[in-house]
């Protein structure tokens, strides 16, 4: 038997969040669709407040470190993976920040070639001075997944700047025949993650978009504005795409373990972070929606502070609108479970027009409570966790 309960929301709700924080191991599963770097420092506090957040990341990234492994393996990007992973690692774990550190190390950009081999060799036998404080059998492990990475490398592969746990998980994903998600399993176990991370699928493809002039962009890292100039004008359109020559719309379905997790969650939050393409790249999957629908519990959109280059042209409310229309879309105009409850916003910040009356008819409430600490423009991640947990 199911049954709808209502209560009285107070946020933050104290008495709730501290019972949370008091038993992480028994709070309720926070579910978010992100990618990039944006909730890495929301997590790290989250983790103190429940061990059940479920983290949707998008391997659609096509720059930085991942674009060179993509490009030799035809590899998801796995860099939001692993920096996610390690921002929910369990800080208590004997050894854990020498993996954080092993992890999080790039290779010099101003080494040689033979500098950067001899490099890289040391580190897949173990002899490595980032290495050496690491014990079995995560060492064991890592230096498995280096060898396998070595022995398929390409001799042109350039490996300045190289993320080294990009380069273990990229050796796992070619151990464990072109998948994702036993060596992310894996490594989760070994430094015990405090939560759960996966890719919203374990594909290939890469992001499109079209701007206001109709002009095709193709590439992540050339429509966020981080490694690029930032786009002139406005996005209206943006696809799942193959490769990165032409314009080749493609589909994804979202595979059955994610839909559990999307459908079972106490709590799903639309997060901070690039817009487009760390958020509606992971709704662009299909199942994902229906999979909303089905989720009775509520769900939060928590807006960008400050700039977010992919948002020019689109206001608060734009987005809104936008988040329900390619959630719901025609067919689900009769759902009996909304995708959107509640627009979560600072009290104090200036977001925009912010219409209450508008957002009530799309039955989207709005609450308001202090969510930015001493520094402006940025979110205080324990309010963040506070006030998100306050509505399960």
């Amino acid at each position: 038997m199911t049954a709808k309960v209502s209560r009285r929301l107070v946020v933050p709700d104290s008495v709730r969040v501290h019972r949370y924080q008091n038993l992480p191991e028994l709070a309720p599963s926070v579910l978010f669709f992100s990618g990039g770097s944006a909730l890495n420092k929301i997590a790290r506090v989250l983790k103190a407040y429940t061990h059940h957040s479920i983290h949707l990341v998008t391997p659609f990234d096509s720059g930085g470190s991942s674009a060179k492994l993509r490009q030799a393996f035809n590899i998801p990007a796995v860099g939001d993976l692993r920096s996610r992973m390690m921002a929910l690692a369990d800080e208590t774990v004997l050894g854990q920040p020498d993996v954080f550190e092993l992890f999080s190390y790039r290779l010099p950009f101003d080494a040689t070639v033979a500098e950067l081999e001899q490099e890289l060799a040391a580190l897949s036998v173990g002899e490595h001075p980032l290495m050496q404080p690491i014990l079995a059998p995560m060492k064991t492990l890592i230096t498995t997944q280096l060898i396998r990475l070595c022995s398929e490398l390409p001799k042109d592969f350039d490996l300045r700047g190289a993320s080294v746990g990009n380069l273990i998980i990229a050796g796992g994903y070619l151990g464990h025949g072109q998948l994702l998600d036993p060596i992310i399993f894996l490594f989760s176990r070994l430094v015990k993650t405090l939560g759960q991370v996966t890719t919203i699928v374990d594909e290939t493809h890469h992001l499109g978009v079209r701007l206001e002039s109709d002009e095709v962009v193709l590439g992540q890292h050339q429509i966020t504005g981080k490694e690029t100039v930032p786009l002139a004008q406005p996005i209206k359109e943006i696809w799942l795409n193959q490769g990165l020559e032409e314009r080749l719309p493609v589909s994804a379905t979202l595979p059955e373990d994610r839909k559990q997790l999307i459908e079972q969650a106490d709590l799903i939050c639309f997060p901070p972070g690039s817009f487009f393409t760390s958020l509606v790249a992971n709704l662009l999957v299909d199942g994902v929606s229906h999979a909303i629908l089905n989720n009775p519990n509520p769900k939060i959109y928590l807006p960008n502070l400050g700039v977010d280059p992919e948002q020019l042209g689109w206001s608060l409310m734009d987005r809104v609108e936008y988040l329900l229309t390619l959630l719901l879309g025609d067919a689900e105009r009769n759902a009996t479970e909304p995708v959107l409850n509640w627009l979560l916003i600072d009290e104090h910040y200036d977001y925009g027009e912010v219409d209450l009356e508008c957002l009530a008819k799309w039955g989207v409430g709005v609450v308001k409570t202090p969510l930015i600490g001493i520094k402006p423009h940025h979110y205080s991640e324990h309010m963040v966790v506070q006030a998100l947990l306050s509505f399960t």
